[in-house]
């Protein structure tokens, strides 16, 4: 049986903040100006599986990082990949992905094997440059006063990731 490689991991706290005052538009002689003040109104925590050979991502938005938030996204990837293939995913040693609750799951998911990396394991920087592209090209420029906008931003942004996603090497 064929198999999907993915390398999963979280990015917590991601916060939905809006400018306390308006940021300057760049003119000839000037550069862009924001304040460094903002207002915090609240966060969320995503959960990403990319696919190593393919560069696409499947993601999940939580707003508390349980390992019930953790085993809901694993039921995500066995929705999003093709019932033939088996699922290898390749993950740090967070206590949250070796629960009781994880270890069931698993035994009722035979195509999943968990393959778990050493402390700072490389395997993680593919995952973790897909979160710093959505920081850079996404999150560092946008303004959001409700968590609800800040997931739908994230949401659009991984489908068009998705159109036309690139393997990172």
């Amino acid at each position: 049986m064929a198999a999907v490689v993915v390398v999963s991991d979280e990015k917590p706290q991601i916060r939905a903040i809006d400018h306390t005052v308006p940021t300057l538009p760049m003119l000839p002689t000037t550069v862009k100006r924001a304040m460094n003040d903002y207002e915090r109104h609240g966060t969320c925590d995503l959960f990403a599986a990319l696919n190593v050979a393919a560069g696409t991502v499947i993601t999940a938005i939580r707003f508390a990082h349980t390992s019930r938030d953790f085993v809901s996204f694993p039921n995500k990837v066995n929705a999003n990949v093709p019932k033939e293939l088996y699922i290898h995913v390749v993950l740090d040693n967070l206590a949250t992905h070796k629960t009781p609750m994880l270890t069931k799951w698993l035994l009722h998911h035979q195509r999943f094997h968990f393959h778990f990396t050493p402390t700072y394991g490389s395997w993680m920087n593919l995952v973790e440059r897909w979160f710093s592209a959505l920081t850079t090209k996404k999150l560092q420029h946008s303004a959001h006063r409700r968590v609800k906008t800040l997931t739908k931003d994230i949401e659009i942004w991984t489908a068009n990731w998705n159109e036309n996603p690139k393997p990172f090497v």
